[in-house]
């Protein structure tokens, strides 16, 4: 079996919650990475995910050419991963996520890298939400510059450190009662990170199809308020689920988006759970699924109380009932 020890992969974005996940799967088929971030020096708890000179750091924006053609020089492999929740000055949906995506691209192209982009489920040109808009002109982008990239679609995407299951954990805690925007009737399908990590890494492998957009969704179809009552009973908490009509939502947000913490909510956000966040029955069909490279999607109901349980108020010392 070929070594994959003198193959170079470049990381856009790989210090983050999903990029740190990529990065350990990536070391383990003994891959040498070189992660592109904004802020290197705030990277270096990636290094002991791989061995001594595995994994090393360097500045690149994915606004600027320049430096995103010198991260992937002598690359093979690049995997985009950038991402924003939210926007910042001149860090907005469609500069990174849009024309980033596009940047990323053609630096591949020129360099004839192999390139796999993650993106999400809901990308859409006409969606009403900024950040799926951005998504989807990202996806244009990519494949205008490089046809035979692999594109990973995830829905909503849980795991230690997240933004999602983490962030309603720490609101109950603090509340007596958790928002159900739109009623919770918007039915998402949570996949697991290592899950998302894995199909990535086999992708880099040439697992995947080129050119394929994959759509990667967890074992289970939960509505939000279903995935709010799994939460509060892994955390061993009791609370309050209040119907909030979206107009009501969006109106809160409009506050709300300069919110510390698990308060914080944008109208953008709002937008986005207007639309169900599940795989397609295309996807299905074609076999461009976790499924389809191979790979068996764990649960939020097994791996999420591997994490929460710092959120029950005893912690991991919780008495249990008999």
């Amino acid at each position: 079996m070929a070594s994959n020890q003198d193959t170079l992969v470049t990381v856009f974005g790989g210090s983050g919650f999903l990029g740190r996940h990529v990065v350990r799967a990536l070391a383990k088929r003994d891959y040498r990475i070189r992660v592109a971030v904004r802020r290197p020096e705030l990277a270096g708890h990636l290094q002991p995910l791989g061995r001594v000179g595995q994994i090393h750091a360097v500045q690149a924006n994915v606004r600027y050419g320049g430096s995103v053609e010198a991260a992937m020089r002598d690359s093979l492999i690049v995997v985009n991963l950038v991402g924003i929740l939210t926007e910042s000055g001149e860090q907005t949906f469609q500069a990174v996520q849009g024309v980033g995506a596009g940047t990323v691209a053609k630096a591949a192209r020129a360099a004839g890298a192999t390139l796999v982009h993650v993106s999400a489920i809901g990308a859409e040109a006409q969606s009403a939400s900024r950040y799926a808009r951005a998504k989807a002109a990202g996806e244009q982008a990519v494949l205008a510059a490089a046809p035979d990239a692999t594109i990973m679609r995830p829905s909503v995407v849980f795991g230690p450190e997240d933004q999602f299951t983490n962030r309603f954990a720490a609101l109950a805690r603090m509340a007596p009662a958790l928002p159900l925007i739109g009623g919770g009737l918007t039915r998402l399908q949570p996949v697991y990170v290592g899950d998302v990590a894995t199909a990535v890494a086999d992708a880099a492998d040439g697992k995947a199809q080129p050119g394929g957009i994959y759509e990667l969704g967890g074992p289970e179809v939960l509505t939000m308020r279903e995935i709010m009552e799994t939460i509060l009973a892994i955390i061993e908490r009791k609370r309050m689920l209040l119907s909030l009509p979206f107009s009501l939502a969006k109106l809160q947000a409009a506050f709300l988006q300069f919110g510390p913490g698990a308060l914080k909510l944008t109208p953008d956000q709002v937008e986005l759970l207007r639309v169900d966040n599940i795989v397609s029955d295309a996807a299905k069909a074609a076999g461009l699924t976790l499924q389809g490279l191979g790979i068996t999607p764990d649960s939020l109901e097994a791996i999420a109380p591997q994490y929460l349980w710092r959120f029950r108020a005893a912690g991991q010392f919780q008495r249990k009932n008999a």
